[in-house]
């Protein structure tokens, strides 16, 4: 398993993280985002939605449990919030699986239940804050799961 550690200085540069995260794993659809709450993971799948050219607001489908978005290409990329689930049964009755393993992108926040279910092949994305009295930065460990 191959990890790369990134840094994150400023909100500003998001979107350029975005890209880079997807340009280096460009062969790979899903993608967990684990943190603390507050940490960023929401804000980054923004900037990842920015980066696919969605057409509609991206917004926390923290009660919804999965949002679907359309690219201006057609394709549908789904967005995930696990929080309120507690258990792998919980997940898979929302049908996750078939977005898991559908070939679009699909960014999983709160993941950690779904482990059982995850395909082999996805990036885990760790986002930890790094403040300090000068900046509100944070880390974003990446690991290749193959």
């Amino acid at each position: 398993m191959e990890s790369k550690e990134f840094t994150l200085e400023s909100l500003d540069k998001i979107d350029e993280l975005a890209a880079l995260l997807l340009a280096s794993y460009n062969d790979y659809k899903v993608f967990t985002l684990e943190g603390d709450l507050g940490a960023g993971k929401t804000t980054l799948t923004q900037a990842f939605c920015r980066q696919l050219k969605v057409e509609d607001e991206v917004v926390s489908p923290t009660y919804t449990i999965i949002n679907e978005y359309n690219t201006q290409s057609g394709d549908t990329i789904y967005h995930a919030d696990l929080y309120r689930l507690n258990t792998v049964e919980e997940a898979s009755e929302t049908g996750i699986e078939d977005y898991l393993f559908s070939g679009n992108y699909c960014f999983i926040e709160w993941p950690q239940i779904l482990k059982p279910l995850l395909p082999l092949k996805f990036v885990k994305l760790v986002i930890q804050n790094h403040s300090d009295q000068n900046n509100n930065g944070r880390k974003i460990i990446a690991e290749a799961h193959v």
